[in-house]
């Protein structure tokens, strides 16, 4: 442990890295074996079942990608992400990419509560007779399912972090053999000729740039974490390779399961509805029971550990004199509150769609800058004592890299302005043209402004 005044830095020495390569692929398959996956799987099912897988491929190779080159800082440096990234915005600077890492895995679990809580009010409908969410006084049953979760949220955080592990792992294992025996249910119901030959209504259609940037705020959204656990690996390939084969495995097959079943209802029901898109709805419309539920309701709860110990970590980042668990359980409070919000804006889908694009927009340009400075600009190599020393070279301007920071908020605004192109808005989304041009103009500004010397 380096520290210096208030700034500090922890890093985790090699005889201390314990993960060995299944580790570590196990943990990103992990990671993307939930029910968000499942529920992204289904939106995209607006784009039809060829394009979507499509996306799926271009879209995760390259966002994990980019999970890889942050896997191997973590690797190199044995520090977490969030102290990695004060090299290029500066050591007070990283507070700002902290707040978007707060704000984003406060997201994820509403997403997830939501689920779960939609989940709840079914088992509510089968046990007592209470109108299912999406029907009149549906809000009922949604609301004592956020309210059990946040409930189970709080004793999940609280028991510690090798409790929260081995439940983790229970949940994983059932919502593999979930998703195993939902495949099953759902060819048995239609084959791959009839999801080829389906297309959304011309209303709900969704485009392959829609589909590319939807996909990419969901695949980002880890790339952000990706260090904090390569730097437990001592084996570059389990911090380069096994992220990205563990990611893409478990995002493609997930994905896949849910937007077949998505498609699969919208056959054999004759309509389509992007807004039952949950596995929750899909479960219930094929038949798979009471247990089918418990089982999301479970490894919803699992999932949101994850999410609930990033974000309180973050909290504490910012807030240096709050302690992890007080940090905790003020994150589960805010993120109850924040899953209400579908229900004021009447639909989950509409909020989860504002989400993903609040996400697209702030994550791209500052993984871009990272991943700039880091390969680009110091050739793979930070001072790792520096990273918490406020007279170091990471210190910029007052501890702030406004260059970084000005290009941050270009990028979110020219994600903005060229989702609006055809092409873009059609072909390729937004997302990944606006790392790129960030990145180039990053670099261009950094050249100018803090050259550095040579060698």
């Amino acid at each position: 442990m380096q520290q210096e005044s208030k700034y500090q830095i922890e890093v985790v020495a090699q005889k201390h890295r314990h993960m060995s390569n299944w580790d570590m692929f196990a943990t990103w398959i992990g990671a993307n074996a939930n029910n968000g996956t499942w529920y992204v799987g289904g939106v995209l099912a607006a784009c039809g079942l060829l394009t979507a897988l499509k996306v799926i491929i271009a879209s995760s190779t390259l966002s994990y990608l980019c999970l890889s080159l942050v896997g191997f800082m973590g690797y190199k440096t044995g520090a977490a992400t969030m102290s990695l990234i004060r090299g290029a915005f500066g050591i007070r600077g990283s507070y700002v990419p902290s707040f978007v890492n707060l704000t984003q895995y406060v997201g994820w679990t509403a997403v997830n509560t939501f689920i779960a809580a939609t989940s709840v009010s079914y088992l509510l409908h089968d046990l007592v007779g209470w109108p299912v969410y999406g029907h009149p006084g549906g809000a009922k049953g949604i609301i004592i399912g956020i309210i059990v979760m946040s409930v189970l949220h709080l004793l999940s955080v609280s028991v510690g972090q090798r409790s929260v592990q081995m439940i983790e792992r229970i949940g994983i294992i059932l919502v593999i053999l979930f998703v195993l025996w939902e495949t099953v249910v759902v060819f048995k119901t239609v084959t791959i000729h009839d999801m080829l030959n389906w297309h959304a209504p011309v209303r709900f259609h969704m485009t392959a740039g829609a589909g590319m940037d939807t996909l990419a705020a969901f695949n980002l959204a880890w790339v952000t974490a990706g260090a904090d656990f390569t730097r437990f690996t001592g084996k570059r390939s389990g911090a380069t390779r096994m992220p990205f084969l563990g990611a893409f495995t478990g995002v493609f097959w997930f994905a896949f399961i849910g937007l077949a079943a998505t498609i699969s209802i919208a056959i054999t029901a004759g309509t389509y509805d992007p807004n039952n898109s949950d596995p929750s709805t899909i479960a219930s419309r094929l038949g798979l029971g009471v247990l089918a539920l418990l089982v999301i309701v479970l490894t919803s709860m699992t999932a949101n550990a994850v999410n609930l110990l990033a974000a309180g970590s973050a909290l504490s980042n910012i807030f240096p004199k709050i302690r992890l668990r007080p940090a905790l359980w003020a994150v589960t409070i805010i993120a109850t509150l924040v899953t209400l919000i579908p229900l004021v804006m009447g639909s989950f889908l509409a909020a989860f769609t504002v989400f993903l694009d609040y996400i697209g927009m702030v994550l791209g340009p500052m993984i871009s800058v990272m991943l700039v400075d880091y390969y680009w600009r110091h050739h793979q190599h930070y001072d790792v004592n520096e990273l918490a020393s406020s007279k170091g070279q990471y210190w910029y301007f007052h501890g702030f890299n406004l260059i970084a920071l000005i290009c941050w908020g270009l990028g979110v605004g020219l994600y903005i302005a060229i989702k609006h192109i055809a092409f873009v808005a059609n072909v390729t989304g937004a997302t990944f043209i606006d790392m790129i041009l960030i990145g180039l103009i990053y670099m261009g500004l950094m050249r100018i402004f803090y050259p550095l010397p040579a060698k």
